[in-house]
Parts: structure tokens; sequence; C-alpha cells
């Protein structure tokens, strides 16, 4: 199954165009959804499935997807500015903002940058600065990754192959998401010559040092307030525990003690929003922050 965006975007940011994807009709309520590293807007297209009386707003970020041409620097206050850019460039004042994997660290970031763009605040198995695993320095991080950063430095002789590269990874072993082949085949192109990711591997190595405790990151989670957590209990390879052992969340709990953490059961790191389980939680807890924002503003 493939269900694309409804139409693109192109908008104007420092260094040229950010690209992106929507889904919904332009008078339904804003959402604006941001991916994770080495992914692109379609990684929210369960999400939008699942999601139809919203407006699904969701960049390639800098580094990625369309966008992978952008140049540098990167980093969370970097891909902040121009997902608000993007938000500039629709005409949209005020979004619901859910983010996901590192696209939860750039959602903390836009909303303490740029508070008075945020109705609710959702980041989904990721925002919180992770650990470095024994042994592995911020100069060894791609290791961390696994296979997701490994691909960057593959080349794949056709999209069937990369297709298969990506049923086989260890997350969807037992279930491919149903969008997962337009996923794949939009990651895919052609780099002088060679069929490869289009992700920066520049551009992950830069983002991914913000990832275990940059300033910018704890500045932001110290400021949240009401934002809500989603975390997965299976990690980037389908393993236990997830992407945040039970102490890690209980430390933040306590040190931002306005943020909501609710565990998705049965889901992993990608299958959180890339599956059917995890796309619907995702989409009812929006739908939740949306009728409680009616309710504050007096609708």
């Amino acid at each position: 199954m493939n269900f694309p965006a409804n139409r693109d975007f192109d908008a104007p940011v420092v260094g040229g165009l950010l690209h992106g994807g929507i889904w919904g009709a332009d008078a339904s309520p804003p959402v604006l959804a941001i991916h994770g590293i080495t992914a692109s807007h379609l990684a929210w297209a369960t999400v939008a499935r699942a999601l139809p009386e919203h407006r699904l707003i969701a960049p390639d970020l800098r580094g990625r997807g369309a966008s992978a041409t952008l140049p540098g620097p990167w980093g969370m206050a970097r891909h902040a500015d121009d997902v608000v850019a993007a938000l500039d460039h629709l005409g949209v004042e005020k979004a619901q903002i859910v983010g996901h994997s590192m696209g939860a660290f750039v959602a903390a970031v836009v909303a303490r940058r740029h508070p008075d763009r945020v109705s609710s605040l959702l980041l989904v198995d990721g925002g919180l600065p992770l650990e470095l695993p024994p042994g592995v320095t911020l100069d060894d991080l791609d290791r961390t990754l696994g296979p997701a950063a490994e691909r960057l430095g593959m080349t794949f002789e056709s999209p069937e192959a990369y297709r298969a590269f990506w049923r086989s990874h260890p997350a969807f072993a037992e279930h491919a998401p149903a969008e997962l082949d337009a996923y794949v085949d939009y990651d895919l192109a052609d780099v002088a010559g060679e069929l490869k990711s289009r992700t920066s591997a520049d551009a992950m190595r830069y983002d991914s040092r913000e990832l275990y405790g940059g300033d910018v990151v704890v500045d932001a989670l110290e400021a949240l307030g009401g934002a809500i957590l989603l975390t997965a209990p299976r990690g980037l390879q389908n393993e236990k525990p997830g992407l945040y052992p039970p102490e890690v969340l209980a430390h933040w709990q306590q040190r931002v003690p306005e943020l909501t953490i609710l565990e998705v059961e049965h889901v992993n790191h990608y299958t959180i929003v890339m599956g059917e389980r995890g796309a619907a939680t995702v989409a009812g807890v929006i739908r939740s922050q949306w009728a409680a924002s009616q309710v504050e503003d007096g609708h």
C-alpha cells in the first residue's frame, strides 16, 4: 500500500528550499510532524492515514529526502528554524507539533525557540538525551545507530535490493508496514552513478552529537510544559530495552515533572510511527491534545 502526501511544498530556508509533503485539507487542524535522523517525511504516512481529519505537514529535514542537498551546518536549532520557516511559507500561525526520534529533539527545540507557534507538543520515542554505550565516544556514534547508519555508506544494485535490505531489518522482521516500500523507494537516489540513500552522512554525524545532551536540547527540555512522551519498549533493532531504559525515564520525569510519559505496547522504535498499532496510538494522542487545546481556548 502507498499513501503519498496530497501535495508537496518547497519552503525558502537558509541555503535553499526545504521540501516536504502535506496530507489533509487546508482547513483542517494543522499538525507539524518531524521525522528522525535518517528518515524523510514519508515516515509519517501511516500516522497521516490514521489521522484523516487533520492537516499533517511533514518536512524533509535539511540533509534528508528531497532536502538532502541543503548545506550545513545542521543541528537542532537550525532544523527548528527550518520547520518554522515551512509553517511561515504555508501560512500556518500555530500548529500541534509532533516529533519522532531525532524529530522529537527538534520538536522540543521548536517549543523552546518558537513557543507562540506551538499549540501542543508530542514527543515519540525521542527528545530525551541518550546515553553513550560503554566504550563509545562522540567520535564513534555510527555504531549506536546500527543498520540505519551503515546503509548510508552502502550502494545497491536496484530498488528491489534496497527494499530487501529494509525488509530484513530486525525492526520489520515480524511485520513490514504497509507504507514501507514507498518510504524506501523515496529514500533511494542516484548519487554520482550509484544507487544509495539520499540522507547525508555528514548531516547524520553532525546531528547525532546533540542527541547525547547538547546544551540546546537540555535547555529546551528543562523549559517544557505539558508535553507528552510516548516510548517504545523495543529499540531500533527490535531489542529490549528500548531507547530509554526505565531509570533514564525516571530521571527525566523527576527533572521535568510536567512531562507525561506513556509506553506504547508491542512496538519498537520504528513501528511506533510506521506500524498500524503505533500510528493509531500517536493519532489518538494528537486528537486528545487537539480536543484539550480547544477547551483551553474556550471553543
